[in-house]
């Protein structure tokens, strides 16, 4: 759906609980960059990849989908190598199946769950209170 920025923005001052759902949802997208940002600052490429793989499926609701080495490489803060190097030792120990270029995570694998790193929880935390 579009909307015209100035009609938007008439609505929001029309709407006093638009104006808070939209507050809402940049506070949670505003936390999820800066949680990114630390994530990428200070933990292992194998727990970054987990987490975007397992918040891609979140999104997505679904177990299947396309990202690229490339691609996430740029999510990451790493060259392409880097995640490929990562996305192998997922696989290696049966967190994840792929072939280039889908890289499908296994939900219902509680070690996938724990290996990523915590930034993945606080992220879905955030998005789920949201969405209550």
């Amino acid at each position: 759906m579009r909307m015209k920025a100035a009609r938007f923005s008439k609505e929001i001052r029309r709407s006093p609980q638009l104006q808070q759902e939209v507050n809402r949802y940049t506070s949670v997208l505003m936390s999820q960059v800066t949680q990114t940002a630390a994530c990428n600052r200070f933990h292992v490429v194998e727990a970054r990849l987990a987490r975007w793989l397992l918040m891609t499926r979140d999104r997505l609701r679904s177990d299947e989908f396309r990202l690229t080495h490339e691609f996430l490489g740029h999510m990451l803060g790493v060259r392409r190598v880097g995640v490929t190097k990562a996305a192998r030792a997922l696989q290696g120990l049966r967190l994840i199946r792929y072939t280039q270029p889908r890289q499908d995570p296994d939900p219902q694998s509680t070690r996938s769950q724990g290996l990523r790193c915590s930034c993945y929880e606080v992220v879905k935390d955030m998005y789920d209170d949201v969405r209550d």
